[in-house]
């Protein structure tokens, strides 16, 4: 080998350990869906409701500067009507809902989860965040790390049916699924 050779393949290999070398208290990036660029995040525009005539003029609101119009996304209210609930209504558990929250909760409920739970899965993320190589190059690593919690609907489907529970129908299974 000549001596230049030597050199790069020196120089080479330092890259690669150096490139390995990163802060633990950077976020891991597992997706590596997130822009670096400086334009608008194309993600995060939610549009606007359709303009529609209200069935009165006189329930309109009165504007007032920098405050909310009736076409702004509401997703609290919209998930609300997409369960079925009505929008507007007093927060808190309906009555005929007050068996199913008593029994989810009869072990206790911990206040503190969403925190403790963001905590855990970011010391998850960090010890499965891919390997040197997989890093620099921004691979995908997502779905290798998380893989071993992935349900199988069609596994699940079959243990409820064979319960006696009433299933609705599943999609088939792709090519290549087990």
């Amino acid at each position: 080998m000549t001596a230049a050779r030597v050199v790069l393949a020196i120089a080479g290999a330092a890259l690669l350990s150096v490139a390995g070398c990163g802060s633990s208290d950077k976020m891991p990036r597992l997706m590596n869906v997130r822009s670096d660029s400086p334009g608008p995040d194309e993600f995060s525009i939610v549009p606007p409701k359709a303009l529609a005539m209200p069935e009165d003029l006189a329930d309109l609101p009165a504007p007032t500067p920098g405050g909310s119009n009736r076409t702004d996304a509401n997703p609290d209210a919209d998930a609300i009507v997409a369960l079925g609930g009505k929008p507007g209504a007093a927060g808190g558990v309906p009555a005929a809902d007050g068996a199913l929250v008593s029994r989810a909760g009869r072990y206790g409920v911990n206040g503190n989860i969403r925190p403790t739970l963001a905590s855990e899965d970011l010391d998850f993320r960090r010890k499965n965040n891919g390997r040197v190589l997989q890093r620099l190059f921004s691979v995908n690593v997502y779905y290798n790390a998380y893989g071993k919690m992935e349900l199988d609907q069609h596994a699940e489907l079959l243990r409820w049916r064979k319960a006696g529970a009433k299933t609705p129908s599943a999609p088939p299974r792709q090519p290549g699924e087990e």
